[in-house]
């Protein structure tokens, strides 16, 4: 399975909702990149993904996207394979 990097804070309801996916379809482990505790950080996760919002999810090298974006993904059966490839 691929490494997943989720830039995150500690009080998302969506970061927590795509680590709840993520674990629901075998993803063991998640790093996490919390710009909370670390401020200059989101200014490079904005760099690296043109998003401003948290979660921002990366699966490999693969930028996914929020956790709407992550959803619709896995709605559309897309998840798995990327996990998995």
């Amino acid at each position: 399975m691929k490494q997943v990097v989720m830039y995150s804070t500690g009080y998302c309801p969506y970061c927590q909702r795509a680590e709840m996916l993520l674990k629901q379809r075998g993803v063991a482990e998640i790093e996490k990149i919390r710009v909370d505790m670390h401020p200059e950080l989101r200014q490079t996760m904005m760099e690296r993904t043109g998003r401003r919002t948290v979660p921002q999810i990366y699966i490999g090298d693969t930028h996914v996207g929020g956790f709407d974006d992550l959803a619709a993904l896995d709605r559309a059966g897309g998840l798995m394979p990327l996990l998995n490839d």
